[in-house]
């Protein structure tokens, strides 16, 4: 059967009440796991009601669309339509008044390591102008602990560092083996293979206290839920996913189901969340964190029913779209995906029609891209339609910020490209009540 073409549905109004409230006072204008395991992934791989007026998209739980013998119908060849991408807001006005190091900057996202003194990235925000800082290496000392650290990061939030935005301040927190934040004031979160024995309508309740607790600690961004589909066939054989537990169902109904269920609890406390690793690595048995091997999905495809669980994000508004680094046989042979512009512009904004920000899996430490420059690893990324280059390793910031302003000196195109990813996260930052049109 085929389906009618879909389209992402936008927030109505900019909505983040709550969020807003605990951020603004801050601002100034898919991760190696805790101990849980050696080996585990995270990024650098890794019920009390809310009160807040969140973006009524994806309020409810999406299903997504199966035949009536219950198999998931194979989704459109025919490429659907895809909305203006031209935010409604000010973000155009606010992306205009930057210069190239600081558009440049709003495109980057660094990994802090909870060994790290909460002053180490200090001097690297305000030089290189930041727009995202992700907690990394498994924080195990509470609520409080983190909330001190994200205190001091949201400070570093000026009209001359940062060019009057906000930080995305972001966690992996999923669940299980990847579950980055932990002790007092964080629930012990269970592995997506146990959340999905609940039903959509209790994720959402524990969702939604989840989010609630990252949003106290000062988290405004969650790097979950994960996406991908595992097939039996390959179960704990696959590096990444399988082997921890980390994905919902090996029934990309299923899956798509428990990720809607997932994302309205994270809206419901005000915390951006990001469908991860698209177009999915549930196929491969190379872990892309530690191998160049085993990482080629021969049987993904433009049409392929496990795609769906990121449609569904995609309807219900979802905030960010984590690209992963495995490599597409079907699709772009031999192009790491977070490089190919087949997957990030042709499939997820075009024929997906996703027009929000794009975020990298971590491409800083990732084994699946080092044998790619490091600065390069960002250009190639905004290139194929990118906008957020994600790096575990600060030691990578100076060499892709470096590349991205030189490239914008003698690039045009290029330049407008990352015009583009810039608008798109202020946009994102306006409606998150970390920046503000004047």
């Amino acid at each position: 059967m085929r389906q009618s073409p879909t389209r992402r549905r936008r927030p109505s109004t900019p909505s983040w009440t709550v969020l807003a409230a605990a951020v603004t006072a801050l601002a100034a204008c898919s991760t190696t796991p805790p101990a849980a395991g050696p080996s585990a992934p995270g990024t650098t791989a890794q019920p009390p009601t809310a009160t807040s007026t969140v973006p009524t998209t994806g309020a409810s739980t999406s299903t997504s669309t199966s035949t009536s013998s219950g198999t998931p119908s194979t989704p459109s060849s025919a490429t659907t339509t895809k909305p203006p991408t031209t935010p409604s807001s000010c973000a155009p006005d606010l992306v205009a008044r930057m210069d190239a190091g600081e558009r440049a900057g709003q495109l980057l996202m660094v990994g802090l390591d909870n060994g790290a003194s909460r002053t180490s990235l200090d001097a690297l925000v305000a030089r290189r102008h930041l727009g995202g800082v992700i907690l990394l290496g498994g924080w195990t000392g509470g609520s409080d602990s983190v909330r001190r650290t994200t205190r001091h990061l949201s400070s570093l939030a000026s009209a001359e560092d940062t060019a009057g935005l906000g930080l995305l301040v972001a966690a992996d927190q999923e669940g299980g083996a990847v579950q980055q934040l932990r002790g007092d004031g964080f629930s012990r979160m269970p592995s997506a293979r146990v959340q999905d024995q609940s039903s959509p309508g209790a994720l959402t309740a524990d969702a939604t206290r989840w989010a609630n607790q990252l949003r106290t600690a000062g988290i405004n961004v969650n790097l979950a839920p994960v996406a991908d589909t595992v097939p039996t066939s390959i179960g704990r054989a696959n590096g990444p996913i399988g082997q921890y537990d980390r994905q919902f169902s090996s029934d990309p109904e299923r899956v798509s189901r428990m990720v809607g269920a997932f994302l309205a609890g994270m809206r419901a406390g005000g915390v951006a969340a990001t469908v991860k690793h698209f177009p999915g690595i549930g196929r491969i048995t190379g872990n892309t964190d530690v191998t160049a091997r085993g990482i080629t999905d021969r049987t993904t495809t433009v049409d392929d029913p496990y795609l769906e669980p990121f449609r569904t994000g995609i309807q219900d508004g979802v905030e960010l779209v984590m690209v992963g680094s495995a490599i597409y046989s079907r699709i772009d042979p031999g192009t790491n995906a977070v490089f190919s512009k087949p997957i990030v512009t042709d499939l997820l904004r075009d024929r997906l029609s996703y027009d929000g920000v794009v975020i990298t899996d971590d491409v800083g430490a990732a084994k699946a891209v080092a044998a790619v420059p490091v600065g390069e690893r960002a250009t190639r990324f905004i290139q194929a339609g990118g906008d957020i280059t994600l790096t575990a390793r600060p030691s990578t910031v100076p060499a892709m910020h470096d590349a991205i302003t030189s490239k914008m000196k003698s690039n045009p195109a290029f330049a407008q490209q990352v015009e583009t990813a810039a608008i798109r996260v202020v946009d994102l930052k306006l409606r998150m009540g970390l920046a503000h049109c004047r």
